[in-house]
């Protein structure tokens, strides 16, 4: 257990005589949850619109104003005819244009109806999507209040409820992906290059005289990054909270146990590629290619899995990103329990004893 506990110990010291390790370890996954957690965002904020009004009354005016009110639309320009409409969006200024016609008052009065036409510039179909619902919301409620409860005939009211996300808050859904992106490249790649460094610097003999067994060296290595990476798992927590305004509506203890477990899934397979590597650059090379793209990509994070081919969906679940992606989202978003979760919980323990055997056998094969 001493020789065990002296491991444990060389790895500290490497680490706190690297600044640059620290630094990567401890300040990156700040800078990234805080860079990701407020420039990834699908929320529309103030964005600029133009109104082409060709009624002039009291109505228009009225939606006009309340959509400029709104957090959502500025009203940059008032357009006279059509014709500066398609010049506008050539200009990149506007995103929208809200197009009253003629008459509309009178015919809202009087038909009970009137048309409003929302132009948007869809070069950003998500983005557009977006405006349209946003502004279409605005003006439904401007006329559920003109109404004032009145039933029109054959009128078909729909009502909604956004569950857990009611102001849908783009950070709601990038922190836990965020978090899942930063535990498995740090952890990962800071594993990574551990023991192929020692064959790099030539202290792998050392280990070859050594009487601790390879497994108690393996997990030596590991050991300083996990006690490290629970600091930046309650960084990223405290971040989330109370600079992204990101609840957690679940158990804290069932969420830091997951995200331990996910981090121990990350340190198993950096010390599978450290031990299937020969240099450090190489290592780094397949932690941060091999490891970035199928987060992002097939975790979920940022595309839904079920829009993908099946070729790519089945590819998906090898991946550990995605199980603990769902589980961070159903935790701490929906409030779940463990019995919600535990088909992932179990994925991920057996991927973390997969790959922790399989860079065991490969270290005593380095051994041998």
């Amino acid at each position: 257990m001493n020789q065990f506990i002296s491991f444990v110990k060389k790895e500290f010291y490497h680490i706190s005589r690297d600044k640059r390790t620290l630094f990567i370890l401890l300040v990156m996954p700040i800078v990234q949850i805080i860079i990701f957690g407020f420039a990834l965002t699908n929320e529309v904020k103030d964005s600029s619109i133009a109104i082409l009004d060709q009624s002039k009354d009291a109505a228009t005016q009225s939606i006009a104003t309340e959509l400029d009110a709104s957090n959502y639309f500025t009203i940059q320009k008032k357009l006279r005819s059509y014709k500066e409409v398609e010049a506008e969006f050539k200009k990149a200024e506007i995103k929208m244009v809200i197009v009253f016609p003629q008459n509309f008052a009178s015919d809202l009065k009087h038909f009970n109806k009137a048309q409003i036409q929302l132009i948007t510039d869809a070069s950003d179909p998500n983005l557009a999507n977006t405006m349209n619902s946003y502004a279409s919301n605005i003006i439904m409620d401007y006329q559920s209040r003109m109404n004032d409860g009145l039933k029109l005939p054959y009128s078909i009211r729909t009502e909604y409820r956004m569950l857990y996300n009611p102001q849908l808050k783009g950070a709601y859904s990038f922190v836990p992906g965020v978090m899942s992106m930063v535990l498995m490249l740090i952890c990962t790649m800071m594993t990574a290059i551990t023991i192929v460094k020692e064959k790099e610097l030539g202290t792998m003999e050392i280990m070859l005289v050594s009487p601790v067994q390879p497994l108690k060296i393996v997990i030596a290595k590991a050991v300083p990054y996990l006690l490290l990476s629970i600091i930046n798992i309650s960084t990223i927590l405290l971040l989330s909270v109370f600079v992204l305004d990101v609840p957690i509506n679940g158990s804290i203890i069932l969420l830091v146990s997951e995200a331990i477990l996910f981090t121990l899934t990350s340190l198993a397979l950096g010390l599978l590629i450290s031990t299937a590597t020969d240099s450090q650059q190489t290592a780094m090379f397949i932690s941060l290619t091999g490891m970035f793209l199928p987060t992002v990509m097939l975790s979920g994070f940022m595309f839904p899995i079920e829009n993908m081919p099946l070729p790519l969906q089945i590819i998906s679940n090898i991946v550990p990103a995605k199980w603990f992606y769902f589980i961070v989202k159903s935790v701490m978003i929906k409030g779940v329990g463990l019995g919600s979760v535990w088909r992932e919980t179990l994925i991920l323990a057996f991927m973390t004893s997969f790959f922790l055997l399989l860079s065991i056998k490969k270290f005593k094969i380095r051994l041998a």
